[in-house]
């Protein structure tokens, strides 16, 4: 039996993109956040993995070997924020906001895993006319890295969310990356994700109230019989009166006139179109509703449009639940990356 590839993921939020690679058959040897809510959502759903509360800024990967006696690493994997990338000239990994960036590059470099993918915004490829992404290239060739990248997008690998995300994924033994065909399938829709869920909150650990109506959802629900993290946010009266006046797949642009201007942005008031994919999916503003209902939805609702399963149970405020979900990577997509991937590692 082929043993399993092993995981560090760097920046690891809840464990979006951990879930996508255990799913493909890998094992999570660990997680790192400097958020204390992401990784305790994290150790809950990733039994067998380590999960550690630091601050990359400081933590050295000799660190983190000393502290969980992980010597051997497969594959590295993280989003590293990067609100450092300065325009300013040809590099910009001194810049003092780059150090978690150059962090993960120093993990690559100290474990010297057979491949890493690091995920981040699209634009990551374009700002500076190219400047970042080739420094990225830069940075790992030198440590002996041959690396490709594209810009993904979610809902054309089963997620039911037109989500953009940029991916650099580099090998160590010298193979060219290449990403995988968007599915011939459908698209999933915002209905299709979660039409079964209903609009009434749910005790967590209570039965499912209602039966599958796709075969995502059958998916989705991954065998659980309970479900978790749908309880309701409960809107002012006159928000619930201007949402009722958006139809399905509407916006700001639906309401009347001296209403269009009550909130001073331009995805105001939008509704999910129940016959398309979401929109991004954030961190929990509440300028997006439900296509059917007068409501922002659910965590449970947000998790289902990322492709989390249904016993992926989300632990902290109801605040800090959306961010989680609204930060990760969609396990789903994560998935068919991890799928490929082993075709370059296995020989």
């Amino acid at each position: 039996m082929l043993k399993k590839k092993t995981i560090i993921d760097l920046f690891s939020g809840c464990g979006g993109l951990s879930q996508g690679f255990i799913d493909a058959g890998y094992d999570i040897a660990l997680g790192i956040d400097n958020w204390e809510d992401a990784i305790a959502t994290f150790k809950k759903n990733h039994k067998n993995s380590i999960g550690i509360v630091a601050d990359l800024f400081k933590t050295t990967p000799a660190d983190i070997k000393e502290q969980t006696k992980i010597t051997d690493v497969d594959i590295i994997v993280g989003g590293p924020p990067c609100q450092g990338f300065s325009i300013a000239g040809k590099r910009f990994i001194d810049d003092e906001r780059n150090k978690l960036y150059k962090s993960f590059v120093d993990f690559v470099d100290f474990y010297k895993p057979k491949a890493f993918l690091l995920e981040n915004v699209p634009n990551i490829i374009s700002m500076g006319k190219g400047v970042f992404k080739d420094s990225i290239l830069e940075d790992f060739e030198k440590i002996g890295y041959t690396v490709n990248y594209k810009v993904l997008m979610a809902s054309d690998f089963g997620v039911p969310q037109n989500r953009k995300r940029a991916f650099f994924i580099g090998i160590k033994n010298g193979k060219k990356f290449e990403f995988p065909e968007p599915l011939k399938e459908q698209k999933i829709t915002s209905e299709e994700a979660i039409s079964d869920l209903p609009d009434l909150s749910i005790d967590d650990n209570s039965k499912y109230p209602l039966p599958c109506k796709s075969e995502y959802q059958k998916i989705i629900r991954n065998g659980t019989k309970r479900l978790f993290n749908h309880q309701l946010t409960n809107h002012k009266e006159k928000t619930v009166e201007i949402i009722s006046m958006v139809p399905d797949g509407g916006n700001y642009k639906n309401l009347p006139e001296h209403l269009k201007d009550t909130r001073k942005v331009n995805i105001a008031w939008t509704r999910l179109n129940s016959k398309k994919p979401s929109f991004t999916i954030d961190t929990g503003h509440r300028h997006h509703f439900h296509y059917k209902f007068n409501r922002v939805p659910t965590v449970r609702e947000s998790a289902r449009i990322q492709s989390f399963p249904d016993d992926f149970i989300f632990l902290g405020s109801k605040t800090s639940q959306y961010k989680q979900v609204g930060n990760a990577v969609p396990p789903l997509l994560a998935k068919y990356l991890a799928i490929e991937l082993k075709k370059y590692i296995d020989v």
